[in-house]
């Protein structure tokens, strides 16, 4: 009975959300979740319960219905239709366990970028320092894609945005496969185990298994940190050649992060020469 009544007042908010400015599965979704819904078969139900609100809304306001910016209204809906098509077909054809590994990073990425993502286009054009011209017709590319939307003067991100770092991780059974033995070898060792990469100057982390600590350090998939200051960016810088560890040092200002970080070149390439002693 409490299930129904959660997901009674859920779906009457997020219908009401939708109809008036859109946002309604970040309420159903983890309603039917908690409800006991398995996350797939929730989010199928969430956008099914939801398409009521967003037609009314529609039929609502049918004659303001525009394009955006100078993108026309119907290539939009053609974008739209294709992109809620590969959604399905992903659905469809992935295993529901990476689904269900992906999902709460997809909500949090996504209420980040809906929270967060105001004045995209000054910090774009204040980041990349492109012209002008150059950033509208990369903007005007994100809106006719569906990652981003035009507000008067401002852009802000879509959920749509999510796909692409989902579509990432999904086309690659690596990640998945890997968290497993990240669990066993944390469980075995009593301490906290990571998958990552080094993509420029920085490790990229995939996948991570935590232990019970009283203090724990939340670090989520796609984080990232400086590698020299990281054990396990420090045991890759160990494996570089001379002329690229030289590389890496001309070009990384080393910055204290904690008390204990190793700030010197000398001190790390002296923990570094430790490292390969080891292996």
């Amino acid at each position: 009975m409490d299930s129904l009544w959660l997901l009674a007042g859920a779906g009457f908010m997020a219908g009401a959300m939708n109809a008036l400015a859109g946002g309604g599965s970040f309420v159903s979704l983890p309603a039917l979740i908690a409800a006991g819904v398995p996350p797939v078969l929730a989010n199928t139900s969430s956008t099914v319960a939801l398409y009521p609100g967003s037609m009314a809304s529609a039929w609502a306001y049918r004659d303001n219905l525009s394009g955006v910016a100078e993108v026309p209204l119907r290539p939009l809906l053609i974008v739209t239709v294709l992109g809620g098509i590969a959604g399905a077909l992903l659905l469809l054809t992935l295993p529901s366990r990476s689904f269900d590994a992906a999902l709460p990073w997809l909500l949090l990425m996504a209420t980040f970028a809906l929270g967060f993502g105001r004045r995209i286009g000054e910090w774009v054009r204040t980041r990349c320092r492109l012209p002008r011209a150059v950033v509208q017709r990369c903007l005007h590319t994100l809106i006719l894609l569906g990652i981003a939307e035009q507000h008067g003067r401002q852009y802000i991100l879509t959920p749509r945005i999510l796909g692409l770092g989902y579509a990432y991780f999904s086309s690659t059974p690596f990640v998945s496969l890997a968290q497993p033995v990240l669990e066993e070898l944390s469980a075995t060792v009593n301490e906290t185990c990571a998958l990552a990469i080094m993509e420029g100057h920085e490790m990229l982390y995939l996948a991570r298994s935590e232990v019970n600590r009283l203090l724990a350090t939340s670090m989520g998939l796609g984080s990232r940190l400086p590698a020299y200051c990281t054990s396990i960016g420090r045991v890759l810088l160990a494996q570089l050649s001379e002329p690229a560890l030289a590389r890496y040092f001309a070009a990384t200002d080393l910055q204290p992060y904690t008390e204990f970080t190793l700030t010197t070149e000398a001190r790390l390439r002296a923990e570094l020469a430790r490292i390969r002693e080891q292996d």
